[in-house]
């Protein structure tokens, strides 16, 4: 490997992956977003959002982005002047979403007047093996591909270990598949896609309304409410389990949730989505650790709080037809 090599991560998962290679002191710029490890955090900053998830409901945010995104703008800034001042050899970004980061257009065109013979890598995961290949990707072009099939290989093993577990215990007791919704965005709805449905199959759950691979797109809280999940978890695209509490209190969900078996039985979970399930990075193993937790706590054991918090039946509020509301 190239002792100076820089490297510019435009993605908070390309940033985790970098690190878990062991090249943490070849990163030179990051995210706004990066946070994770924590070692990280001093670095410059690349980017900025025009959005707060802070102060903004769920519902404005949406609307925020898709007015951004229908009018052709961005909801990001790219420093090209830091860009060029740090002039990176190598700079990880992607084309998959204009909500996740900074558009590839924009990048390519900064690359191109700033740092012209930096090479810039799109990184286009939509399953769980996607993201293994990112991450040997990423280690080939730096020239540690040892490294990459070693990460890989050891959170392939652990992904292995939850179905062996799951596998030898459904064979002893003949049980069934709970049915899970995964609700990625809280108002208006999201139904699950991506890597997220492969998450829940692996942690021993039948995943409503989404499909290994595809986009996550906008449901109707009649279509949740008609898929009767047995257990639904919030993930919310880029929230904190704190985030997910605090926007709960200015959520309102149709009266009718109200005959929901996961509602009704008390369980609604809250996990960090940001973490474990938005980000297309190693921790989406920890994610689907956390989900067998949930769905097979005989196996597994329950969760800690520091996972997933069940959330409180005080917490979760309804609206019926009449604009009436109750908790």
């Amino acid at each position: 490997m190239k002792k100076d090599l820089r490297i510019a991560s435009l993605l908070p998962s390309s940033t985790e992956i970098v690190c878990a290679l062991g090249l943490e002191e070849n990163l030179v710029g990051i995210t706004h977003e990066c946070d994770f490890p924590t070692s990280i955090m001093d670095r410059p900053h690349l980017t900025a959002s025009r959005i707060s998830h802070e102060t903004m409901s769920s519902k404005e945010i949406d609307h925020a982005v898709r007015s951004q995104l229908d009018g052709h703008g961005s909801i990001y800034d790219l420093d090209e002047k830091l860009l060029q001042e740090l002039n990176p050899d190598i700079i990880l970004t992607q084309e998959l979403c204009d909500v996740c980061a900074v558009s590839y257009k924009t990048v390519q065109k900064a690359a191109k007047m700033y740092v012209a013979d930096a090479k810039v890598v799109s990184l286009e995961p939509n399953t769980i093996e996607d993201i293994f290949e990112n991450i040997k990707t990423i280690a080939e072009l730096c020239e540690v591909p040892n490294r990459g099939n070693e990460v890989v290989n050891a959170l392939q093993k652990r992904l292995d270990n939850i179905r062996q577990k799951i596998n030898h215990k459904s064979q002893i007791e003949n049980r069934n598949s709970p049915n899970i919704f995964m609700l990625e965005w809280l108002e208006p709805p999201f139904s699950p896609g991506h890597w997220v449905p492969e998450q829940v199959e692996i942690a021993g759950g039948n995943c409503l309304m989404g499909k290994k691979g595809e986009k996550s797109v906008t449901t109707t809280y009649e279509e949740i409410y008609e898929s009767k999940p047995e257990i639904m978890v919030l993930v919310p695209c880029g929230y904190y389990t704190k985030d997910i509490l605090r926007q709960l209190e200015n959520t309102y969900f149709p009266e009718s949730w109200k005959g929901i078996p996961a509602i009704q039985n008390g369980n609604i979970w809250a996990l960090d989505a940001t973490s474990y399930f938005s980000r297309p990075a190693p921790r989406v193993v920890d994610g689907a650790e956390i989900l067998a937790k949930i769905f097979h706590a005989d196996i597994f054991g329950e969760p800690t709080k520091e996972e997933a918090i069940r959330v409180p039946q005080n917490l979760l509020k309804f609206k019926d037809k009449s604009n009436a509301t109750s908790v």
